[in-house]
């Protein structure tokens, strides 16, 4: 049985992992100086597996079908533990192209995921007007994908809270510097105010900041930023879309994700992508292409309110697919690298995590995400230090 499990962050997969882990009876303690903050709390919320699909990445694609299959399941369990609803929104995605090339890229995304035996219903522009009456006139034609769903972020956050609370998980408000070891296993933590925290595991779950928390992790995880918008509707103006809408406009991509709260047609409009070390900083250009992109598919959204504009840090992997399993000394889980696929893989890194405290196989779908197949190179980066 294990004792002491500390969790490095409280983003969403931090605190998934420490519930599920005080349920099993476990003493959890989770460090974060800003729990519930960073990239969780700036995601668009896809569960989209299906339109995140790219050649390539069937693997990655297995991994987030055998999640989104999980997410009814979790999201019921969560909210009934919780005593607050966790934010999944069932309904479905479309995906609309401008331009003819728009639609020759789509048009392949189809036939790539037919070929794996995944079909998505072709549309015309009238077609996807029918089931999404806010898209415009530019949309020339695209895809339907009921499969692909989403959730609130800042309702999951809300409710993750509350369970971790309930199943008596320990936030602590201060930040972890590194991982202490003896070269063998694990011993705790160090925080950035120097106190020593024992541990007899450690799960880092520290986002983007996750490689400078051990040697093993050193350079397996980078910053990859994300700006994001917040729309509210105004009265007079149309209804948002009740699905997910991705586009594709003259080659960019931008998505529209509905917030389902009572009284409000909240949209959360995205996401730009730039590796810029650990910027934050909102820029005017990324706001422009944003709102441009998502007007012309969008018409409607001209009549709304811009209610916030932020930038998150995606934690990107060397090969797209997360970290998630053992690595380094005896007792060092990591739960860090999902890039765009954060809130997507939350139930399977859930599960993965809950079977490794166990002594147990991570699901089949997540074996490839063990972090030891970047071992080679952190050993390496490790001796040039």
């Amino acid at each position: 049985m294990i004792g002491h499990l500390v969790v490095a962050g409280a983003g969403a997969i931090g605190l998934c992992a420490a519930r599920e882990a005080a349920r099993a009876g476990r003493r959890v303690t989770v460090f974060d100086p800003a729990p519930g903050s960073g990239a969780s709390w700036v995601a668009g919320g896809m569960l989209a597996p299906v339109t995140e699909a790219w050649p390539g990445e069937e693997d990655l694609l297995a991994l987030g079908l055998d999640s989104v299959a999980r997410w009814p399941e979790f999201a019921a369990a969560l909210s009934a533990d919780a005593g607050v609803d966790a934010g999944l929104h069932p309904e479905g995605t479309v995906v609309a192209a401008t331009g003819s090339g728009d639609r020759d890229e789509l048009a392949a995304l189809a036939g790539h995921l037919e070929a794996l035996d995944r079909p998505v219903q072709q549309l015309t522009g009238r077609e996807l007007r029918r089931l999404e009456p806010a898209l415009g006139p530019d949309v020339r034609g695209g895809l339907s994908v009921p499969g692909d769903p989403s959730v609130d972020n800042r309702r999951l956050l809300e409710a993750l809270r509350a369970a971790c609370a309930r199943a008596g998980v320990t936030v602590d408000r201060r930040a972890v510097a590194s991982v202490r070891d003896d070269g063998d296993r694990v011993r705790g933590v160090r925080l950035a105010d120097g106190t020593e925290i024992d541990a007899d595991v450690v799960l880092v779950a520290a986002g983007a900041h996750s490689s400078a928390l051990h040697p093993a992790l050193d350079g397996l995880v980078r910053p990859v930023k994300g700006e994001i918008l917040r729309l509210t509707r105004r009265p007079g103006a149309l209804p948002p879309p009740t699905r997910t809408v991705r586009a594709l406009v003259d080659g960019r991509s931008v998505y529209a994700v509905p917030r389902v709260v009572p009284g409000h047609g909240d949209l959360v409009i995205g996401a730009t992508t730039s590796e810029n070390g650990f910027d934050t900083g909102v820029t005017v250009g990324g706001v422009r292409d944003l709102l441009r992109d998502a007007e012309r598919v969008l018409p409607g959204i001209a009549e709304y309110a811009l209610t916030e504009s932020a930038a998150g840090l995606r934690p990107g992997s060397r090969d797209n697919v997360p970290l998630i399993g053992r690595i380094g000394p005896e007792g060092l889980i990591a739960a860090t690298g999902h890039g765009r696929n954060g809130m997507l893989l939350v139930p399977v890194t859930a599960a993965a995590v809950a079977a490794l405290l166990q002594g147990a196989d991570v699901p089949a779908a997540a074996r490839i995400a063990d972090p030891r197949r970047f071992a080679p190179v952190a050993a390496e980066r490790s001796s040039q230090c």
